[in-house]
């Protein structure tokens, strides 16, 4: 008798225990865990993403990729013209002024280019005819200009600009005024700079009737170099 009721109180402690313990397993499911909650409002106060980029003030998305600083060189990166042209004036002493014979077999003139190099270390701006003398043995001879002077334009550093110079063909079999050597003046300039002439040597004496003469083009008119 005393057995069964050490049994019966032993199964009454049993079944007491197995109450608090789901008790106590309820109570927890109930609570919000603290951290959670704040690992939660700091997710959400900080948009919440991956991406790497903030956001403006309007609540947009701002881009992660640096501005680009747009473009002179470059273009066109060799300068800009017209209003875009910047910096100073190219002077005679910025310039390297040098000349080529540019003359094909079967062209009815003659014909070389003066090629203006910007060494002044800093961008300038140019525009109009270059002035061009011919140093003969009958005298100076001037250019005439032809053409729309153009744009003012901006040479960067480093870069070269030419202009054509086109002057007529001595067929007559004679000796012709010689040319003994070039003078060339930059744009806007009083400063000249006396070359080596590198066409063909003499000039026609007299006037053909054909209204030949020696003309300059104006900057940029034999092409550019960059």
């Amino acid at each position: 008798m005393r057995a069964r009721k050490l049994t019966f109180a032993a199964l009454a402690l049993a079944a007491g225990l197995s109450l608090t313990a789901c008790q106590n397993d309820d109570d927890a499911a109930g609570q919000t865990d603290p951290s959670s909650g704040s690992s939660a409002s700091a997710a959400s106060s900080s948009g919440g993403g991956s991406d790497s980029g903030g956001t403006d003030e309007a609540g947009g998305k701002e881009s992660s990729a640096p501005a680009s600083n747009g473009s002179a060189s470059g273009g066109s990166t060799s300068g800009g013209t017209g209003s875009d042209a910047k910096g100073g004036k190219c002077t005679t002493d910025g310039l390297k002024i040098t000349a080529l014979d540019t003359f094909i077999d079967g062209d009815r003139d003659g014909s070389i280019a003066v090629a203006l190099t910007n060494t002044s270390g800093a961008d300038c701006v140019i525009s109009g005819f270059v002035g061009v003398d011919l140093k003969t043995n009958a005298g100076t001879i001037s250019a005439t200009r032809k053409g729309d002077p153009g744009d003012p334009y901006t040479l960067k550093s480093g870069k070269e600009i030419d202009s054509n110079v086109s002057y007529p063909l001595n067929k007559t079999g004679g000796s012709g005024i010689r040319i003994t050597g070039l003078v060339v003046t930059p744009p806007n300039e009083t400063k000249s700079v006396t070359l080596a002439w590198p066409g063909e040597s003499s000039l026609p004496a007299g006037d053909s009737g054909n209204g030949d003469q020696v003309l300059v083009g104006p900057i940029g008119s034999a092409g550019q170099g960059g």
